[in-house]
C-alpha cells in the first residue's frame, strides 16, 4: 500500500519554530525529488520546498526560503520541513509529495504521490 504519512503539526504560537515529518511506505523514495505543500483554506496549494532524489540540492520558494528548509533521511524513508519564526499567515494545510522527477521542482503537477496533510495552525 503506497502511503505518505506527514506528522508534526498543531497548534502554536507566532515566533515558534516546528519541525514536520512526512514518511513514506510502499513506494520508491530514493532517487525521487520529494516536496512540501500547504493550502490554506480558499486557496490553492502553494509550493513550499523541494530536494533532489539524493538530497544533495534543495529549493525553496522565494517567499518561504529565510524560514523553511528541507531534508531528507533516505535510511528511515523520510524528509522533514523545519519552519522558523512561524507566522499567522503560515496557518494551512502542510503536505509532503513524492516527484516523478530526479531534481527538485516546484509544480503540482511534477508529484505523483501526496499525503493527506497535517494541520498547522499558528495564534497571533
Amino acid at each position: 500500500q503506497v502511503r505518505l504519512v506527514e506528522s508534526g503539526g498543531g497548534l502554536v504560537q507566532a515566533g515558534d519554530s516546528l519541525t514536520l515529518a512526512c514518511t513514506a511506505s510502499g513506494i520508491t523514495f530514493t532517487n525521487r525529488a520529494m516536496g512540501w505543500f500547504r493550502q490554506a483554506p480558499g486557496r490553492e496549494r502553494e509550493f513550499l520546498c523541494s530536494i533532489s532524489g539524493n538530497g544533495d540540492s534543495t529549493y525553496c520558494d522565494d517567499s518561504v526560503k529565510d524560514r523553511f528548509a528541507i531534508s531528507r533521511d533516505d535510511a528511515d524513508n523520510t524528509i522533514a520541513l523545519q519552519i522558523n519564526n512561524l507566522k499567522p499567515e503560515d496557518t494551512a494545510v502542510y503536505y509532503c509529495a513524492r516527484s516523478i522527477r530526479w531534481v527538485e521542482v516546484a509544480e503540482v503537477y511534477e508529484y505523483d504521490y501526496w499525503g493527506q496533510g497535517t494541520q498547522v495552525t499558528v495564534s497571533s
